[in-house]
């Protein structure tokens, strides 16, 4: 027998799927619902994270508990000359900072070397959509506050240019902090991708950190293999 959290969240996601609360509807408020379904608040909230966790509904804190509008899935295409994101608007803040915790180890300098930090957080109309952190040695930081596109750009264009891009992908539940930014359950686990850029010189140029909403985002990773020839398989 379903408890009835999962009795509740049934009912509501039924509702949703036949039109009773539209996209972008506001639900009932919390204490409505607990009234409606004869059960305590903590109950209702438990039944409304698992909506939120399939990401049939959205919480916006202070306003309530809204139908989420279908969102559009985009592809994470690995490798320094792609996007992370989608040709989104995107908001930057940079800040100076020591290395600390593993970030000396993945850029290969001494704890507490002076670095950047340049913070994007994307929107698809309104709604946050993804959010990187891109670390690079203070030397080497941009000027301004170039936009995504600007700094894939300028590593292109580095000298000595790069000679390898490793990325590390990895599934986990995202943080307090991610998730007030990108507005999502913090049930809903989220793609996790940490890029790391070597020039020919052996030397670390950037460390990003991408986080991607798992509802919406995928990850593709291509190998183009050859034959003994060197010729390219099809």
């Amino acid at each position: 027998m379903p408890s009835r959290r999962h009795a509740i969240a049934d009912d509501l996601r039924q509702q949703i799927r036949m039109g009773h609360f539209k996209a972008g509807e506001r639900l009932p408020s919390e204490a409505q619902l607990a009234t409606r379904y004869t059960v305590s608040t903590p109950t209702l909230r438990s039944a409304l994270a698992l909506l939120q966790g399939e990401g049939l509904v959205e919480k916006i804190h202070g306003s309530g508990n809204y139908v989420r509008r279908p969102l559009p899935r985009f592809t994470y295409v690995g490798g320094i000359g792609t996007s992370p994101i989608p040709p989104l608007r995107a908001t930057v803040r940079t800040m100076n900072l020591e290395a600390h915790g593993d970030l000396p180890a993945l850029l290969n300098v001494p704890p507490l070397s002076p670095l950047t930090e340049l913070l994007y957080v994307t929107h698809d109309g309104k709604a946050p959509h993804s959010l990187a952190r891109i670390y690079v040695p203070r030397d080497l930081a941009p000027a301004d506050c170039p936009s995504p596109e600007k700094m894939r750009a300028s590593l292109a264009d580095l000298h000595p240019p790069l000679s390898e891009v490793q990325e590390r992908l990895g599934a986990r539940l995202p943080t307090q902090e991610e998730s007030t930014a990108l507005r999502i359950s913090a049930s809903l686990p989220v793609l996790s991708l940490t890029r790391v850029a070597t020039n020919i010189a052996g030397r670390v140029v950037e460390v990003a950190r991408i986080v991607l909403p798992g509802d919406r985002a995928d990850a593709l990773f291509t190998t183009r293999l050859t034959s003994d020839e060197g010729i390219p398989t099809e």
